[in-house]
């Protein structure tokens, strides 16, 4: 016999475990926005991006649709948090002014440094492990007009050496930990439990760990 130990919540947010990526995108004097986002997942060679709709990353991503998709080590969760209050909207939105401010250069406020890309305008985060030129394809409304689901075609992979598994294309989940936003926290991944049936670096991994 099971009891059932489950109570019904209401939640402000259901940020459960997302990884943290950060987007920049070109503003229209050429110069550059950069935003921490929480709600992003990756299918296939596709990244679908979550974004409030008065953000400056959406009004760059309608007009230019170049992005690149940074994906922070745990180290840098500092680095992460300096962003999340600032905006690239001037000036900013009535529904921001109680909370965010507006910053014009973002990587220097977050101690972070801009990297060239191959394909795309904006530049790469050079201190993310992992960083995904890509293009914008599809945006749609959601949320009641609150948000829009971006997504974006990846064009090309930069992948630090230290997080590649020698000899091969394969990025090494032994060493790679993505930065997760939990519930508002951030938190890196723990030990391995297991592999799926279809990984390609089951043997890696183990050996490693």
């Amino acid at each position: 016999m099971t009891t059932d130990t489950h109570r019904v919540i209401r939640p402000n947010i259901l940020y459960f475990g997302t990884p943290v990526v950060l987007l920049s995108t070109e503003n229209e004097d050429g110069t550059v926005n950069l935003a921490p986002i929480s709600s992003a997942w990756a299918l296939g060679q596709c990244v679908v991006l979550g974004l409030g709709v008065e953000s400056r990353t959406v009004r760059n991503l309608v007009e230019r649709p170049d992005v690149v998709i940074s994906l922070p080590s745990p180290g840098l969760w500092r680095n992460v948090e300096c962003l999340a209050p600032l905006t690239g909207a001037d000036p900013v939105p009535e529904s921001k002014r109680a909370v965010y401010r507006y910053e014009h250069d973002k990587f220097s406020a977050a101690g972070l440094t801009p990297q060239p890309s191959d394909l795309v305008r904006p530049p790469r985060v050079a201190e993310c492990p992992l960083q995904l030129e890509a293009r914008a394809v599809a945006l749609t409304p959601g949320g009641e007009g609150g948000f829009r689901t971006v997504e974006c075609q990846v064009l090309r992979v930069h992948a630090d050496e230290r997080v590649v598994v020698p000899g091969t294309h394969h990025i090494d989940p032994g060493v790679w930990s993505p930065l997760i936003y939990n519930f508002r926290h951030y938190h890196g991944l723990t030990p391995e439990l297991g592999h799926g049936f279809r990984s390609e670096t089951a043997g890696d991994a183990a050996r490693v760990g």
